[in-house]
C-alpha cells in the first residue's frame, strides 16, 4: 500500500472548512510556505506510529493509526509523546451529524488541547451568552479578529444600559482575568497596572465557537436560532493547506484545524497584544504530519 494509500484510509479527505474572505495578493505571499517555520514538537514518535501499521482502539476496537476520531483517544501512542497545549480561551466545535467522525480535523484540537476543546453533534448546542461568545464563519455582518472584542464590549455596554443604571462592567477578578487568558506569564508577576491591562484586552470573551461540516452544510447549523445572535467573526488573509479541497470550491476554505490555530494567532497577537512566538503551532502537529506524508508520496508518484 503507497504512502497516500495509506493516509487516505488513515484520515479520508477533510471537508470540514470554514471560510475566509481573501486579498488575493496578501494571501498568496502569507501562503507561500505556509507550514514552514513552525515550532514543532518532533515527530519521530508518529514516523515510529507508522512503521509500527494500524492497530485497534482499545475503546472501541476500531483500526486506527496515532489517534481514535470516534473516542477521542491515542492509539499507539502515549498521551506523554505528543503535545498538550494550553488555549487562551475555550473552543467548541458544533459537528454536523453527516459528517464521518474520521474525515474531521477538528479531532486533533480535541486530542491536543483536551481540556480547552470540546466537540458537539448537531441539533445539540450549548446555551451562550451572546455577550461572551463568537462564532467563527463568514457572513455580511461578520468583524475581524482585531475589532472583536471591542464589539463584545460594546454588546455588554448596551445590554447594562438596557438593564441598569449601573456600571457598564464588571473587572474579572485576577484569577479569573488569569484562567480566561491562560497567559504564559507567572501569575504572582507583573505589575497591578499590567494585570489590569491585560484583563480589560480580553473581556468578556470566554469561548469561540467552530462549524465543522462541509461547506454545503453549514446552513442549517449556521442559521440555527440558538447561534443566530452571536457575534460572528471573519477571518482574513488564509488559504488552506488541505491536501484535498472540495470540489469547486477556493483555497480560502479552511479546514477546522487550520480554522482554529488561525483565529487563536491572530487573537494572541490582537487581542492580548503579546508577540506570537509559537505557543499554539502544536495544534498544527497532526496535520503537518500528515501534510508531508500526503506530499511526498504526490512527489514519489510524479503528481507534483
Amino acid at each position: 500500500m503507497s504512502s497516500l494509500d495509506q493516509e487516505q484510509r488513515l484520515h479520508p479527505p477533510c471537508r470540514d472548512k470554514t471560510t475566509v474572505s481573501s486579498d488575493s495578493s496578501d494571501i498568496h505571499e502569507l501562503a507561500k510556505q505556509p507550514l514552514q517555520g513552525l515550532k514543532l514538537a518532533s515527530h519521530a514518535v508518529l514516523e515510529k506510529a507508522q512503521q509500527g501499521g494500524r492497530l485497534k482502539c482499545a475503546k472501541c476496537g476500531g483500526s486506527r493509526m496515532f489517534f481514535c476520531y470516534t473516542c477521542c483517544s491515542l492509539v499507539g501512542v502515549s498521551i506523554e509523546e505528543v503535545p498538550s497545549i494550553k488555549l487562551p480561551v475555550k473552543i467548541d466545535i458544533i459537528k454536523h451529524p453527516n459528517e464521518t467522525d474520521g474525515k474531521s480535523t477538528a479531532i486533533h484540537a480535541k486530542i491536543l488541547a483536551p481540556n480547552d476543546v470540546t466537540i458537539y453533534t448537531y441539533p445539540c448546542i450549548p446555551e451562550y451568552e451572546k455577550e461572551k461568545v463568537v462564532l467563527v464563519f463568514p457572513g455580511p455582518q461578520a468583524v475581524t479578529v482585531q475589532d472583536m472584542i471591542q464589539c463584545l464590549l460594546d454588546r455588554t455596554d448596551s445590554r447594562s444600559h438596557d438593564f441598569s443604571d449601573g456600571p457598564c462592567l464588571k473587572r474579572l477578578k485576577n484569577d479569573e482575568a488569569h484562567d480566561a487568558t491562560h497567559s504564559a506569564e507567572d501569575p504572582g508577576s507583573g505589575t497591578p497596572d499590567e494585570a489590569t491591562s491585560l484583563e480589560s484586552r480580553v473581556y468578556p470573551l470566554q469561548r469561540v465557537v467552530f462549524i465543522d461540516s462541509t461547506w454545503n452544510q453549514t446552513t442549517k447549523i449556521s442559521t440555527d436560532e440558538r447561534l443566530q445572535d452571536l457575534l460572528k467573526v471573519e477571518l482574513k488573509m488564509r488559504k488552506t493547506c488541505f491536501w484535498r479541497r472540495q470540489k469547486g470550491k477556493p483555497d480560502s476554505y479552511l479546514a477546522t484545524i487550520e480554522a482554529i490555530y488561525y483565529f487563536l494567532k491572530d487573537f494572541h497577537e490582537n487581542c492580548l497584544a503579546q508577540e506570537y512566538t509559537g505557543e499554539y503551532d502544536n495544534l498544527l502537529f497532526f496535520y503537518t504530519y500528515l501534510h508531508s506524508v500526503v506530499n511526498k508520496a504526490k512527489i514519489s508518484a510524479g503528481k507534483c
